[in-house]
Formats: structure tokens, sequence, C-alpha cells
């Protein structure tokens, strides 16, 4: 089976895999990071076919949506992998993407691996996170675990760890001011920083007319 064969097989699992998940981490996200990794892998020296495959199977199985289970999503992916022959050497790189990935992975100082195809990657995840598609997968999830939309009495949480990270339950308006608008500054690439930034200038004027209309002044 050639690589090319290996993708079409990969996009197969995961659409059926992701068939029922939650609108913000479901199939078309994922072809969103997909197709946004195609475009950033254009300035960078990487291995393209990892970086793919990373990002076709880096939300298999999010931990959110398996009792924060950190181990389900990295096993599913390395049993496919194997299943349609993939070298080890790509599928352990791989594996590394999908453990280092998130954002809760960034609040952990033992993780200390790094590589370009993870840079592009995280940086196409996370700009998934940013603009209109952002706010909109956000308030999603928000819906999703029956979170206020904005409460002025419970203040965002600045200084997270990754514990208190994965157990918040704040407003989702919280969830802007405790990752969404500290992205920008996290990315990799010269063309993630780029494109984060006019994501980032549109979700500033959403929360300044968020706020307009919560206290009825538009």
């Amino acid at each position: 089976m050639n690589q090319k064969e290996q993708i079409e097989k990969t996009i197969a699992f995961v659409k059926e895999t992701l068939k029922h998940a939650e609108g913000g981490h479901d199939w078309f996200h994922t072809l969103r990071v997909f197709n946004n990794c195609s475009l950033i892998s254009k300035n960078e020296e990487v291995d393209v076919f990892v970086v793919q495959l990373g990002a076709l199977l880096h939300d298999i199985a999010d931990s959110k949506f398996h009792d924060g289970d950190e181990t389900l999503g990295p096993k599913l992916a390395r049993d496919f992998l194997n299943s349609i022959q993939v070298e080890k050497q790509v599928i352990d790189h791989v594996i590394n993407i999908i453990e280092n990935i998130s954002y809760g992975s960034s609040l952990n100082p033992s993780k200390t691996f790094k590589s370009p195809e993870l840079d592009v990657v995280q940086d196409a995840d996370r700009l998934d996170a940013l603009g209109a598609i952002g706010i909109a997968r956000t308030f999603n999830y928000g819906g999703f675990k029956n979170r206020a939309l904005y409460n002025p009495d419970i203040l965002p949480d600045l200084n997270m760890s990754q514990e208190t990270y994965k157990k918040s339950t704040a407003p989702t308006i919280n969830h802007f001011y405790e990752k969404l608008l500290l992205l920008k500054d996290l990315m990799n690439t010269k063309t993630g920083k780029q494109i984060a930034q006019k994501r980032h200038e549109y979700m500033e004027g959403f929360l300044e007319q968020f706020y307009a209309e919560w206290e009825g002044e538009k």
C-alpha cells in the first residue's frame, strides 16, 4: 500500500470513527485542520506524510469525551496505522504529535517532544480555535457541557495548571481569556502567526460587541 492509499484509508477511518462526534471536534474539524496543514506546510520543511497523518488522527479520541483518558487516542491511532502497514518510525512520530498537540499538553512542563511536523499540526489545530469558526466551536462546546454563556461574577483564571484547565466548568466567555486569546502568541510557524493575527482581531471585535449587547449599549 503506497502513501496515497494509506491517506485514503485513514480518511475513511476517521470519518467513520467521528461520525457521531460533538460538532466542534468532528470530521469537519479534522478536515479543516488537514487543509490548514496543507497551507502551512508550503512554507515549512517537513515530512508532509507525517503531517497529514498527524492532522487526520490528532482528535481520533479526544480525552475530553472519554473520561479524561489521554491514552485512548494514541492507542487507536497506533493500532490503525499498524493495520495499514505504516512504517514504525512514522507511526512513532504521529503518536508523539497526538500526545503533544493539545493546549493542555502545553501546560504540562514534562512534555518535551518537539518537531517541525508537530509545529505545523499544532498551528493548524489552533487556527481552528480562532476566528469565526473558533467562536462557533467554543459556544457549541459550552452548550454541549451546559455551561453559562457569561457570568460577570466569575472571573477568568489566567494561571491555570493542566489539571485545573481540564476540570474547568467556567462560563464560555472565560475560555476566550483562558485560552483563545493566548493562542496568537503561541503559534510556531510564520504562516500560522499571520493567519492567527487576523482571526485574533476578529475575536476581539466579537467580544467588544458581546459586552455592548450584554450591557444594552448597542
